[in-house]
């Protein structure tokens, strides 16, 4: 990974690149540390360190700290993540939009990118307004009877601090290096990053964890990393031929070639799903009144924390549930088998059409849940050694591990072919 940044720094076209996604990054982290008006920051932050937990404390994770201290970027890239989910889903749902999506070119990419922000800005306006009346109810204001103008300050802030991330995104992603949000989303969790070991440090001192622990840890963070870069770039590869045929007095086909089918191939998007939908009752509870020790409502609530056992295998069992709803999105597998067909392929062992179809989807499903066991024992470790050692902080981890090394993945890759292209360009020159 050094060394491609390293060659691609060597490049003057790419060292602008870099140079520019750097600046967008910086101002970004600059939106972070701006507070919005008539917001208590303290009393804030330590009502949402109470429920790190829960989907708020993702919503914190992935802003990179910034919706734990009301800054004018607290919403983060959530809102757009949300819309284009959103919006992807519809693209099943409504024929109008697959039409659009499949045959509307570069035109139908655009306007359905017009769609996702607008969508966005619903969705950031409906959290603004949520965020504020968590703040309102909870007694976290400034000002102790909010007025209209002050809920319209917030709110605004709020939503256009979020289109502002969106745009510095499409800016990343036209002009800079690797997808515009992935890389703000990794470098929100990266600046997370040390608050996270100091919150570790301070709790083996608090409880006074032997060393050995430490040590055992960092070995287990090593080994999910190497753990998460193999599965990340393997991948199940199907042979393909294609037949021989003659146009004209030229022979086309007769060539090998391989249809492949990512392990991992729906990303961390089924974990932060899972998540959301895992913790929710628990995010309700934390808005309410906590009840009586011994009292029903106590026991359905602890029987439904986020460091429960049922929470635990609710939790796998969601992840297991979007990876398949995701593969099925992603990779269809009678479009495949029709254009092997029209492209003179075959897949040897297995005629064309129904077989081939049948065979796709056998080993897509077992593809699958591969991969979303995979992703379910990356979530589920933190939770467990958060458990064990008593550290609910550790609860979100996994997910922040898989966002960070997929991205960090993906840019590289992004910087190889940038590079390998180049190379073709001045030779061809």
């Amino acid at each position: 990974m050094i060394q491609t940044i390293r060659k691609a720094w060597g490049i003057p076209e790419l060292r602008k690149k870099i140079i520019f996604t750097l600046i967008i990054l910086l101002i970004f982290r600059i939106g972070n540390a701006i507070t919005v008006p008539y917001v208590n920051v303290t009393l804030l932050g330590q009502y949402l360190h109470q429920m790190s937990t829960t989907v708020l404390g993702l919503y914190n994770v992935m802003s990179g700290g910034a919706f734990a201290q009301a800054t004018v970027f607290a919403l983060s890239i959530q809102p757009y993540i949300n819309a284009s989910i959103i919006i992807q889903l519809l693209t099943i749902a409504i024929p109008a939009l697959e039409r659009l999506a499949r045959d509307g070119g570069e035109e139908g990419k655009r306007k359905i990118q017009s769609i996702t922000r607008y969508t966005t800005i619903g969705i950031a306006v409906l959290q603004g307004f949520g965020y504020f009346m968590l703040m309102k109810n909870y007694d976290l204001l400034s000002v102790s009877d909010p007025t209209i103008w002050n809920a319209l300050v917030i709110i605004v802030s709020f939503v256009a601090g979020s289109s502002f991330v969106m745009w510095l995104g499409e800016q990343i992603t036209e002009f800079g290096i690797g997808n515009g949000i992935s890389i703000i989303l990794f470098a929100g969790i990266l600046s997370r990053v040390p608050t996270m070991v100091s919150n570790l440090i301070a709790f083996g001192q608090e409880e006074s964890i032997n060393w050995l622990w430490d040590l055992l840890l960092i070995v287990g963070v090593v080994a999910l990393f190497i753990f998460i870069v193999f599965i990340n770039d393997s991948e199940r590869r199907i042979p393909v031929q294609y037949a021989k045929r003659q146009v004209g007095r030229k022979m086309y086909g007769g060539q090998s070639s391989t249809l492949p089918m990512k392990v991992n191939m729906s990303g961390v998007l089924p974990v932060i799903f899972a998540q959301s939908i895992a913790s929710l009752p628990a995010t309700i509870a934390a808005f309410m009144k906590a009840p009586e020790e011994g009292t029903f409502w106590y026991s359905f609530l602890q029987l439904i924390d986020t460091k429960s056992i049922l929470y635990m295998i609710v939790y796998f069992m969601m992840i297991i549930g979007f990876s398949y709803f995701y593969s099925t999105i992603q990779f269809n597998p009678v479009e495949i088998a029709n254009n092997l067909k029209k492209q003179g392929g075959f897949i040897p062992g297995f005629r064309p059409g129904k077989p081939t179809v049948d065979f796709i989807k056998k080993v897509l499903n077992k593809v699958t849940l591969f991969g979303a066991i995979y992703l379910g024992i990356v979530a589920i470790c933190p939770l467990i050694l958060g458990k064990i050692v008593g550290n609910p902080n550790l609860a979100i981890g996994g997910t922040s591990v898989i966002i960070v090394v997929g991205v960090a993945l993906e840019t590289v890759q992004a910087l190889e072919s940038q590079m390998l292209m180049r190379q073709y360009k001045g030779f061809l020159e």
